[in-house]
């Protein structure tokens, strides 16, 4: 004997009791969940109400009849495939109407008890497969959508760590992406070390030189400097041809700001050495200048929609341009702030004062020989 899976529904709906009756003692004893109509009207409302897994839809009733209940059903979105089985009295005319309204099936009175509980069962399962199928689909929908959500988040993310990583070590631009916090690009002030650099020489050069050849020159000098920069974990604020500019204790403060600013510096001045000699062979007279200084300074971003950068403006970015054009070749020239706060570790040697362009005081200048690790102090 065929048993029907747990709460499977079906609807019966015929006008005459005695045959309602009947569908359900076969019915009912099988497990099925079986509420009634009396007419087409009841059951539309039905299937609306209870949701039914399959419909027993009686062709003959007053008012509506099973063909137009029918054809109801296949209109309806959410029923276009719900399995309707048509009980008819006679002859195949009615049997093929009932096809045409849309029927599944159909079953003939006197009702033949094994029959009925054959095709309700295959029905029934076939609802099953489709309702499986529907979830999947509304699952897969949702997880589309979950997944256009992440990749929109995602999308966001990259952009923002992009834009990040245009001035920050990866390292930072990742902790800040992170946080999610972006009011670190917001207006403020704070004391900074700058340092600025560029190449003696650089403007002959490019003068003399086809526009391939410098452009290969400035990308090993911007590789080169740029690992170095991630290393220390500098905030590079701009890339001008040749001339580049970093500074400490911003986004991100760091208490040793002036020491890191003289330890990138010397590594750079090692690292374009080795660059100058390949350049030296090539016809090229490229020399390295940097010039470091410390000072308040307001930062933030600054630009206009869909493209910015972040920036440091005041005095302190002018005495590091200053200093660094006043500086010889490989000369890495700051001023005596710096020097100072740095510590017992850094080489460095008086060269006087200086009287730099746009500043009405002359500053005292250091320029740095190296670094003794023997007298960093432990």
């Amino acid at each position: 004997m065929t048993t029907a899976e747990p709460r499977t529904r079906v609807l019966v709906v015929d006008d005459q009791p005695a045959n309602v009756r009947l569908l359900d003692a076969i019915l009912t004893p099988l497990g099925y969940d079986v509420p009634t109509a009396a007419s087409g009207d009841e059951a539309l409302l039905a299937i609306a109400d209870l949701e039914p897994d399959l419909v027993l839809l009686d062709i003959v009733m007053p008012g509506m009849d099973g063909y137009e209940v029918c054809e109801r059903i296949r209109e309806r979105p959410e029923t276009a495939y719900l399995p309707v089985v048509m009980v008819t009295a006679s002859g195949d005319a009615q049997k093929v109407q009932a096809l045409q309204a849309g029927a599944d099936d159909f079953l003939t009175k006197p009702i033949d008890r094994n029959e009925l509980i054959a095709r309700v069962a295959s029905l029934t399962r076939i609802k099953r497969y489709q309702d499986t199928i529907r979830r999947q689909a509304n699952e897969l929908a949702s997880w589309n959508r979950e997944l256009e959500s992440r990749v929109e988040t995602q999308v966001a993310e990259l952009d923002r760590m992009g834009r990040l990583r245009r001035f920050l070590a990866p390292q930072l631009a990742e902790l800040i992406v992170d946080s999610g916090d972006a009011s670190f690009l917001d207006s403020h002030r704070r004391e900074i070390v700058v340092v600025f650099c560029d190449l003696r020489g650089f403007t002959p050069f490019a003068e003399a030189s086809e526009p391939e050849e410098v452009m290969g020159v400035l990308a090993d000098y911007h590789a080169a400097l740029g690992d170095l920069i991630f290393r220390f974990e500098g905030t590079l604020e701009r890339f001008t041809g040749d001339g580049l500019m970093v500074f400490f204790n911003d986004p991100v403060p760091c208490d040793d700001g002036p020491l890191r600013a003289l330890r990138m510096s010397v590594a750079m001045r090692s690292r374009v050495m080795g660059l100058a000699e390949t350049w030296s062979r090539q016809g090229h007279d490229l020399a390295l200048g940097i010039g470091i200084a410390q000072g308040y300074a307001t930062l933030g971003r600054i630009g206009f929609e869909g493209r910015s950068d972040y920036a440091a403006i005041g005095t302190v970015t002018n005495l590091a341009a200053r200093l660094c054009s006043d500086a010889g070749p490989w000369e890495i020239l700051t001023t005596e702030r710096v020097h100072a706060a740095a510590g017992p570790s850094v080489v460095a040697q008086e060269v006087g004062t200086r009287q730099l362009r746009g500043f009405s005081r002359p500053v005292r200048a250091f320029a740095i020989t190296g670094l003794d690790a023997a007298r960093t102090p432990s």
